[in-house]
């Protein structure tokens, strides 16, 4: 059984991809922020739909989930790790996997392995917006047989991510809020597999935002720097969406975050109890800027 995942597609649309990107990282100028920041915004690092921009950081996440299986409900847990390196300051590979043990039947193994490409195409710092594209592929036979899947997928998707800054002194307690999305097509190598259409968004209002920017309430730590949120992550194949609504909150500071998000399934085809998820994330473009965090390319 394959645990979770929505990482379809085809080699050749990913060698597409690859040479678009690189093309554009030759020809489009413009100096970019460490992490995902536009102005006085910083857009987390999201644990269900990936945020908008590129860095040189480490995540880690637990996750929990009761899942529909071929002999009913399935108890299943992964531990998932991702790294991405900075290449240039806009452009991002990652490489990344999943630890997996489930129940009905039982089995444990690694998910196949994945790897990925970024590039932050474009940054307005007055209107807090930014917006990625990348790829990621699934690398069909690289996990345990158990678990993992025979066939590949390959995921070209778009990212994008605004911060409502820029509102008027009228609204000026609506400005911590930001929201940010995903989008693109999973596609399989598998003959006879189904693809897939994967979407989300995140709806976020940023403590520290608010103490800094708008007005400071006096909130004392750790509550100053907590960004409540809702993700919802969604796929759509074969005439059926499934997917998450994941209220939570995340902890942020400069050199990480911690993070906890419920999973609510939005039918029964996504799960039948609520699952959790935990995450701790390290940026070592700001642990350590001129080693390990530096781009390989300046």
């Amino acid at each position: 059984m394959h645990i979770l995942s929505t990482r379809r597609g085809k080699p050749l649309l990913a060698t597409t991809l690859v040479s678009a990107l690189y093309g554009a990282v030759l020809f489009t100028p413009c100096a970019a922020r460490a992490h995902a920041i536009a102005g006085d915004r910083v857009f987390p690092s999201t644990m269900a739909v990936d945020d908008p921009g590129v860095g040189d950081e480490a995540n880690l996440q637990f996750g929990h989930m009761r899942v529909p299986g071929d002999n009913g409900d399935q108890s299943v847990n992964t531990f998932a790790f991702e790294y991405d390196k900075l290449v240039t300051s806009r452009l991002a590979v990652s490489v990344g996997g999943t630890y997996a043990m489930q129940s009905n039947p039982t089995a444990h193994g690694f998910d196949n392995f994945d790897v990925g490409l970024k590039y932050l195409l474009y940054v307005n710092e007055a209107h807090e917006f930014m917006t990625s594209v990348g790829v990621r592929a699934e690398l069909g036979g690289t996990g345990s047989h158990a678990i993992a899947r025979s066939f590949s997928t390959v995921s070209p998707t778009i990212f994008a991510g605004k911060g409502f800054g820029d509102l008027p002194d009228s609204l000026a307690y609506l400005r911590p809020v930001a929201i940010t999305g995903e989008a693109g097509p999973s596609l399989t190598t598998g003959a006879g597999q189904p693809n897939a259409f994967n979407y989300g968004f995140t709806v976020q209002y940023s403590l520290p935002y608010l103490q800094q920017h708008v007005h400071d309430i006096g909130l004392p730590q750790p509550f100053a720097s907590i960004i409540p949120l809702v993700e919802i992550p969604l796929s759509r194949s074969q005439g059926q969406t499934t997917g998450t609504v994941n209220p939570g909150f995340i902890w942020i500071n400069r050199y990480g975050q911690f993070g906890v998000e419920a999973q609510i399934p939005v039918n029964r085809a996504s799960g039948s109890h609520v699952g959790i998820l935990v995450q701790a994330h390290i940026f070592f473009d700001d642990v350590a800027p001129t080693t390990i965090g530096k781009p390989l390319f300046q």
